[in-house]
């Protein structure tokens, strides 16, 4: 791995890697300082209680530091070009994580950086969420191939995340979304892709229950994200049938669980009963990411061996000098 950029971007093996990390990294709790003298620059547009606080904890949990920048303090692609942000902060830190809007900057700074770029979110995908719902699934069920997760609600970054993780780890995905709020064309025909290569079944459709009949997972997200509020009052007016309420749920498997990336909209998109029921797994799914992350960040930035390094730098390995008896 260079980057984390998307899901779509890791072979099964490597996700499945990074899963088998997170368990570990989670079960150890108190982590060896693996990253120590290591800084994380965290670049923001869009605000986030689990962002910023799940990758600070990670990185103070394996020995290493981050840093909040503001989108005051970096202004990325209006103060500054994007390319000169990339190339100053790779001088400083030793990895960027940037939460943006638009999906091409974060393209854009891995291109410039020479330093492991993580996309903390974009208005196109969600990958540390992802990876984090993967490992809420796989402790929740014990297994991932042939699970179905049904998503309901509206087809946005996270849905595509989501997609592609079923489609690369052989689970079942059905979303349920209103007319005009489907998946983007694109991230469809990417998982189709992929899902013919792990006997993961892609299906789409207007019905809620329809999606949920027997899932294994129910997954749901808030109407309105951040940077579509002028839809607002249009979104409230499409989306009440796909709510997630006890009803709904009653029609998923008897020990199906819900999850949900946060923050919820009680009332909305999921209700109290529901997001506070026997079912929910919304906070361990919360924790989970500051664990998944630990993994994406000791990938990226763990320690090489110390023969690798001698060979980068130019030199041998040293030999340790004995006193040999004739």
């Amino acid at each position: 791995m260079r980057h984390f950029l998307a899901i779509a971007d890791l072979t099964p093996t490597e996700i499945e890697a990074l899963l088998d990390l997170s368990l570990k990294l989670k079960k150890e709790r108190r982590n060896k300082p693996v990253l120590a003298g290591k800084m994380l620059g965290m670049v923001f547009q869009k605000p986030s209680l689990r962002t910023r606080v799940s990758f600070e904890i990670a990185m103070h949990h394996l020995g290493g530091h981050a840093m909040y920048l503001s989108p005051a303090e970096v202004g990325l692609g209006q103060r500054e070009s994007i390319p000169d942000v990339a190339r100053v902060l790779a001088g400083y830190v030793d990895a960027m994580m940037a939460r943006v809007f638009d999906h091409a900057h974060i393209l854009e700074l891995a291109q410039w950086s020479r330093v492991p770029v993580i996309n903390g979110l974009s208005d196109y995908n969600h990958p540390c969420q992802a990876l984090a719902d993967a490992l809420t699934i796989l402790e929740c069920k014990k297994r991932l191939t042939g699970l179905t997760v049904a998503y309901v609600g509206d087809g946005n970054n996270v849905a595509t995340s989501l997609v592609h993780l079923c489609a690369k780890l052989g689970m079942h995905f059905r979303i349920a979304t209103p007319t005009n709020y489907e998946l983007p064309g694109a991230a469809v025909v990417k998982a189709r892709e992929m899902a013919a290569g792990s006997g993961s079944q892609i299906f789409e459709t207007h019905d809620p229950a329809e999606a949920v009949r027997e899932a294994d997972v129910i997954y749901t997200d808030t109407w309105t994200s951040m940077g579509q509020e002028a839809e607002t009052e249009k979104r409230k007016a499409a989306f009440p049938p796909y709510q997630v309420n006890v009803a709904l749920v009653g029609q998923a498997k008897p020990d199906a669980i819900v999850m949900h990336c946060l923050p919820a909209h009680r009332g909305q998109e999921i209700t109290d009963e529901v997001a506070d029921g026997p079912h929910s797994v919304l906070f361990p799914q919360a924790e989970n990411r500051m664990h998944a992350q630990k993994a994406i960040l000791y990938t990226l930035l763990g320690a090489k061996p110390e023969r690798s390094r001698q060979k980068a730098l130019g030199r041998r390995p040293s030999k340790r000098k004995t006193n040999k008896r004739k």
